[in-house]
This record gives C-alpha cells, structure tokens and sequence, in this order.
C-alpha cells in the first residue's frame, strides 16, 4: 500500500478495493459489512426508527482528548440517543484530500472502531471519495446512524410535554471540546490540560431512561452551546426558562481562557454534554442516576421551567444580574465539529 491517499485510491477499481480491504474492513468488520452490497440489508422488528445524519469537519483532525473519527461515532450516537433512541447502526462516508497520510486515516478508523463498540454500534456501510488537494481539507466524514425507538419516547425529541416547575440538567464541565480544538489548531499550551469532551451518551441516556423517571426533553449541546438550545426550548412556547450561572459546571482554566480571547462559555460547542428536562419532583433522584454514570460524574440541576418571561430564556448572573440568553449570532468558533 501507498503511504498516502491517491486519486487512484477514489477511482472504484482495484485501489479503491484496496484500500477498503485493507483499512475499513480491517477496522469495521461485521457479518453485515462482510456482504459489500450496494445497501445494507438490516432486519429491524420495530415501529418506531430515528434516523439522523452528520457530517465532520474539525480542523484539526486530531486534538486533546479525540480526533474526527471519535467524533463522527459519538456525534451520530448522541443525535440518536438524545431522541430517546436506541442507536444500532452508522454508515460512514469519507472525503479524502490527496496526499493524506494512510497511517492517520488508520489512526482515524482505530478511533470509529473503538467508539463504536463502546457504543454498541455497528459500521454496517460506506463511501469513499478521494479529491484533489486542495478541493477539502485532509479528510471529512459524514455518518449517519439508525436506531430503535419505544412509542414511550418519541414525544422526547420535541419537548411537547415540558411544563411549569420541570427542571434543568446537564451531566458535566460546559465548553471542554472548544477550547481543546481550538488550542490545538493554534498551538496554544496551556498550564492545565483542557481535553475535549467528546464521548458517546448513549449509555449514559438509557441508564436514566430504564430508571423510569419522567424525562420531558433532551438535547445534545453542539454547535451554539448550551445558550442556543436555551433559546430554542423557549421559542414560541408558553413558558420561560430560568437558569443560574452559580450552577452552570464550567471549568476556572475554560472561564479564563475564555476572558482572554472574548468567547462566551455559553455558546461553546461541546461533544460529550446533554441537557436533560425533567420532572421537577423527580430531578434529584435523576440527577443521582446520572452522577452513578462515568459520564455525568459532574452533573447539575442548572435552572427551572417557569411560567414567567414567558418564551424567554433568562440567565441569572453570579452578582444577581438578569440577561437574556438569545441563539448564537454568527460563527463563535470555526470548525469545531
């Protein structure tokens, strides 16, 4: 095999065979990959399918605590999992530049191997194109994933049932994978290490689901953070959200850093993080089911559902100010997902 990616590797003939043999089916094996059909013929006894579909972009493709391939899996996972889905499959798409080293794109699929397993997924299909240099940027992926959903569950995604007094969670530290991708790229060293978040939460929702408490709404804090999410819960609905900045999990080293460069730690992205609506007399005992997970350790009840500042999301600052939390206003930070 080459040392780096060639156009040849994306004509669809022998290289291109090749290279699926040797790198994708090496790392993605399973009963239903081995086929190599055109589609992936999947046998799912349910009513209910979520469906959903990502593509991948970070700039840099590795950074502290992951790298693009550990984020299309979990990325893909937490869009399936956040609507109270149960994710089984992804397929996996790759644009590839030119010249790419063949050893990081391994190093990148070791990665989507072991989240997927982590997650209980299958890689059961795929696409590879390679284009000229210049005409993308290393490498992008785009996955998409399927999953299994109770009837229980599908009103979840929407948030129709939210009332006055439900509370607000999130499992952990906001703005971690920012700062990390962000360091990287500029080849800033910072004093503490600050590692992305970036972890599938798959586990973490059903251990919370299969508790049997009353989740209203649950959404993943990607791009816009956790203020734009805010924003949306809010828009064109009959209530407001509270939320207090004394409760809000940041770390001091992404508060500082934050300063320095004029970023709102609200509106960072994050990969690992999910905001949980719940019933108001059930949140303490969620969030202590959360906290028992290796991924919500850190979690919060940050705010509450009220029936004032109605489709208004209203931050309580530390000093007892009050501002209103609004979606994000252009491009905080390129490229972070």
């Amino acid at each position: 095999m080459d040392k780096t990616i060639l156009l040849g590797h994306g004509s669809g003939g022998k290289m291109t065979s090749d290279l699926i043999n040797s790198v994708f089916v090496k790392y993605f094996d399973n009963d239903i990959l081995q086929k190599k059909t055109d589609s992936a013929l999947l046998n799912i006894e349910t009513k209910c399918i979520a469906f959903t579909t990502d593509s991948y972009v970070v700039d840099p493709v590795f950074f502290p605590g992951g790298d693009i391939g550990k984020l299309a899996v979990c990325g893909t996972v937490n869009d399936l999992a956040v609507s109270g889905a149960k994710p089984l499959y992804l397929s996996a798409g790759f644009i590839i530049e030119e010249g790419f080293a063949l050893n990081q794109l391994e190093e990148i699929c070791m990665s989507i191997k072991t989240e997927a397993t982590k997650a209980n997924v299958f890689i059961v299909t795929g696409d590879t194109k390679v284009v000229k240099r210049g005409q993308c940027d290393k490498i992008f992926i785009n996955t998409s994933g399927i999953g299994i959903i109770d009837p229980g569950y599908v009103d979840i995604s929407e948030g129709k049932n939210i009332k006055t007094a439900d509370k607000l969670i999130v499992n952990g530290f906001i703005g971690d994978h920012s700062i990390a991708v962000m360091g990287a790229r500029e080849n800033i060293q910072f004093e503490t290490e600050i590692l992305s978040d970036v972890a599938p939460l798959n586990g973490l929702i059903q251990d919370v689901l299969n508790a049997g408490h009353k989740i209203k709404f649950m959404r993943d804090l990607t791009r816009g953070g956790l203020a734009t999410v805010l924003a949306e819960i809010v828009e064109n609905n009959d209530f407001g959200i509270v939320v207090n900045e004394v409760d809000i999990p940041i770390r001091e080293s992404v508060k500082g850093l934050c300063e320095i460069f004029g970023y709102d730690p609200l509106y960072l992205a994050n990969e690992g993080k999910v905001l949980f609506v719940v019933e108001g007399d059930h949140a303490e005992n969620i969030l202590q089911v959360i906290q028992q997970n290796k991924y919500g350790t850190d979690a919060r009840i940050i705010g509450e559902v009220t029936s004032e500042n109605i489709s208004m999301a209203i931050l309580k600052s530390v000093i007892g100010g009050k501002r209103i939390i609004d979606k994000l206003a252009g491009e905080q930070l390129p490229r972070i997902c």
